[in-house]
């Protein structure tokens, strides 16, 4: 059952939201050469925690930190380490969840390390783009599946493909709660829209072939034939007119 929040849990996600993506905005110029990937979750938790939430991702499903950070053909749950190095010409991913009075916010960039290849920078701009494209449906009216078709349609007009295995999904006094949303699929099915639904819109987009695998550590998501990934969520209500995106902050 898709869950609709009073407007007294949407403040309280909007006060999460804006932590949650103030940390993404200032981390376009926190990521550079020769940072650790643990030194981008240390960022993350400690902006949380002085602002008395609580990162959601640390400790869920036994995850160890408070970031997810993924380089390069690594798609999602990336685990942070102090000797994973960032290098000039890596794109990074960093999916980050704050929870604020136990409610929770999701989001997700991809940044560019440096000087990036033309390819690398189509493949991050496209997937920003999918996500905007879906958004236009994020209204009363459509149904859930119409969103998914925009993200694909987007998505491959610029010749990538859509990762399957991992979807968008509701958020709020949980994580992930109904609805899973694909971010593919034919239009007009599932159910309608309706203002206070709250989702984490996240397109998962990659250059070649969408078959990805888990490293050995049980987390780590990589492409299967080893090419880029790139990924961009938002945390999105549904109301009577716009669709809100509480942790985009410019």
């Amino acid at each position: 059952m898709i869950i609709i929040k009073s407007e007294e849990e949407i403040d309280l996600m909007r006060i999460s939201g804006k932590v949650t993506g103030t940390i993404l905005r200032d981390l376009a110029d926190f990521i550079k050469p020769g940072i650790s990937t643990a030194d981008i979750d240390r960022f993350v938790e400690t902006t949380i925690r002085d602002h008395g939430m609580i990162p959601t991702f640390k400790g869920y499903g036994g995850f160890p930190a408070s970031a997810c950070v993924s380089i390069n053909e690594e798609v999602v749950h990336g685990i942070p380490s102090k000797d994973r190095i960032i290098k000039e010409g890596d794109i990074v991913s960093v999916d980050v969840g704050s929870t604020y009075k136990g409610y929770v916010s999701d989001a997700a960039r991809t940044y560019a390390v440096g000087e990036i290849s033309k390819e690398a920078q189509h493949l991050i701009d496209a997937t920003r783009a999918s996500f905007f494209a879906g958004l236009e449906f994020c209204k009363v009216g459509y149904r859930l599946s119409d969103i998914s078709h925009a993200i694909q349609k987007s998505a491959e007009g610029e010749g990538f493909s859509v990762i399957r295995d991992f979807v968008g999904h509701g958020v709020g006094q949980q994580m992930h709660e109904d609805p899973q949303i694909p971010n593919y699929g034919r239009p007009g099915r599932g159910p309608r829209l309706a203002s206070g639904m709250v989702f984490a819109i996240e397109p998962m987009i990659c250059e070649g072939s969408y078959d990805v695998e888990t490293l050995s550590n049980d987390w780590t998501v990589v492409t299967l034939d080893g090419k880029l990934a790139a990924h961009y969520e938002n945390t999105v209500v549904i109301t009577d007119g716009e669709p809100q995106l509480l942790t985009l902050v410019e």
